[in-house]
């Protein structure tokens, strides 16, 4: 079963994306580098709580 995720990025600490992911094949914090509109580039964004 798919579950709902936020991505929030690691410098400016802004919830910028909402996605899903499969909790049996990850089920650790996914961590994928995405575009920040507030930060103007490229950054690592992690998942939330």
């Amino acid at each position: 079963m798919r579950t709902k995720i936020t991505l929030a990025c690691v410098p400016c600490k802004q919830r910028n994306y909402n996605t899903t992911k499969d909790k049996k094949k990850h089920p650790d914090r996914m961590e994928i580098k995405k575009f920040c509109r507030f930060c103007n580039s490229h950054t690592e964004h992690r998942e939330t709580r």
